[in-house]
């Protein structure tokens, strides 16, 4: 079985509606958490038993702690598996039962992004090799130009993104995730509020599991990029990449030049 976890903050709610409209109509959901951020409790109005609304009584705890709270029930009740998704995603029931029935035959994956698309068809390249502060720091701050061809680098767009491929940093907007591998990663690390708790998590997957990028399955993202449109957002992302350079290392990453060389090393990327 499967559950799944969606954190809230002032939700469009026809949108989250309609998402949960339709994961509840795939047989291998549990059940759906709606972790909600917001200042004010909404009178949800429960269409199923499947879903499960969380207020977190006015606190805005941040995407990785409100997630943990529903990774816990997954790890309690032995769900063996987690989705943990955005409310801006688009996604057909029957997708999800495949990537499942993918992933009750592969034990070795622990984490499972599918293609994802913007609403116009175009890739979304969600795929990235581990950042250093300058691919990080310079594509927010430098020149396109001067960023260019180390942004290609950075988000394997030579791969062609047609072919599955072991990726040590998956998006959070997707994260199909094996309960027991995000189990011994110690789930959602709770001292980023935001940004990088996906690239933490999927390099810890990634030490023990193939952390798969699958094309054969499509969804679309509604990419708001709020960090680029919002000076807050752009604080709280700065702040949350210094922690996580300050855990994992600035210049000095031994795993991060390991993880990378493996994976430029794939065939689809040699």
């Amino acid at each position: 079985m499967l559950n799944i976890s969606i954190v809230l903050y002032h939700p469009n709610w026809d949108e989250v509606n309609s998402l949960v409209a339709e994961l509840i109509q795939a047989r291998c959901v549990r059940k759906v958490y709606l972790v909600d951020n917001s200042p004010e409790k909404t009178n949800y109005d429960k269409p199923s038993t499947k879903i499960r609304y969380l207020w977190n009584k006015g606190r805005n705890l941040g995407y990785g702690v409100a997630h943990n709270i529903a990774i816990r029930e997954s790890v309690w009740y032995k769900t063996p598996f987690h989705l943990v998704m955005n409310s801006d995603i688009v996604v057909k029931h029957e997708d999800i039962e495949t990537i499942f029935a993918f992933m009750l035959d592969h034990p070795e994956v622990g984490q499972l992004m599918p293609h994802i698309t913007y609403p116009n068809g175009d890739t979304q390249y969600l795929c990235k090799l581990l950042p250093t502060p300058l691919d990080v720091f310079g594509r927010r701050f430098l020149p396109d130009w001067l960023m260019r061809h180390r942004n290609e680098r950075y988000e394997l767009r030579r791969s062609g993104y047609d072919k599955p491929m072991n990726v040590p940093y998956l998006s959070g907007c997707f994260m199909f995730l094996r309960t027991e591998a995000v189990l011994k990663a110690r789930l959602f690390d709770e001292r980023y509020f935001m940004y990088p708790e996906d690239i933490d998590l999927t390099r810890t997957i990634h030490r023990d599991y193939i952390t798969l990028y699958w094309p054969q399955v499509t969804i679309i993202h509604n990419h708001a990029q709020g960090s680029y449109k919002n000076p807050h957002l752009l604080k709280i992302h700065v702040v949350n990449m210094c922690r996580y350079f300050n855990k994992w290392g600035w210049i000095w990453d031994k795993e991060r030049r390991l993880f990378n060389r493996l994976t430029l090393q794939q065939p689809c990327l040699s």
